[in-house]
């Protein structure tokens, strides 16, 4: 039998994949509540962010870096900005994904069943481990656990 979802509880659909950063939950209570949104830094308001703060550093972009040459420095500062924006999409998706999981637990055991299906816990190990090798099963039993909620 599939589990269906009402419209009320269906996380929302995907972003587009854009370089712009989501909101960083900035709570435990608000990254452990599935599906809530996540909070704004407090800095946004003020329309600076971390990233923004740290440009001001009086270091020079070598020391910041660690790199010897200011053409390395300017290379890894760009780089370090894409995967700031990958990290941000990263948690943003694992956060939808944990609203998705709670959506299908509360069916679950709604219905009766169990709160963890490990029969599908050990396919999607299985699916992490064949796609990053043996790290990628420790990266999935800490998405596991992430999206198993609170008991």
């Amino acid at each position: 039998m599939t589990p269906t979802t009402t419209p009320a509880r269906t996380a929302p659909a995907a972003p587009a994949a854009s370089a712009a950063p989501v909101a960083r939950a900035t709570t435990a209570s608000a990254a452990s509540r599935p599906g809530a949104p996540a909070a704004p830094h407090p800095q946004a308001a003020a329309g600076t962010t971390p990233r923004a703060a740290s440009k001001a550093d009086p270091r020079t972009a070598a020391e910041n870096t660690g790199a010897r040459s200011d053409d390395a420095a300017e290379l890894i500062a760009g780089a370090r900005e894409r995967i700031d924006a990958l990290d941000d999409r990263i948690i943003g998706l694992i956060q939808e994904r944990m609203a998705v999981s709670a959506v299908i637990q509360e069916a679950r055991i709604g219905s009766g069943g169990r709160r963890v299906n490990l029969a599908r816990e050990m396919e999607i190990l299985g699916r992490y481990r064949d796609a990053l090798g043996k790290p990628g099963t420790a990266l999935s039993m800490n998405v596991l656990e992430l999206c198993r909620g609170r008991v």
